[in-house]
């Protein structure tokens, strides 16, 4: 019972934790799109820290992912196609 009860108390704390962590990355990222400063970098990594215990943050970062892998997939296609 007692094992139960630590176990319980150290995730909810864990994910209090990482809720507070995340956040707070993730708004100073978008503050920085507006103020100087690597809002570009410091978003993912936000929505990374919220992603160890989210799910919505996980899916939201795949997709990010999937936009700057394709955006670089892009522009390597049109240096390719400016040089021939």
């Amino acid at each position: 019972m007692m094992k139960k009860a630590i176990d319980y108390t150290y995730a909810t704390a864990r994910r209090i934790v990482v809720s507070v962590v995340g956040v707070s990355v993730l708004l100073l990222g978008v503050v920085m799109l507006v103020a100087p400063g690597p809002a570009f970098l410091v978003i993912p990594l936000g929505l990374a820290i919220l992603a160890i215990e989210f799910v919505w943050a996980r899916r939201w970062l795949k997709k990010l992912r999937r936009m700057i892998s394709n955006r670089g997939a892009e522009s390597r296609g049109e240096r390719a196609e400016e040089h021939r």
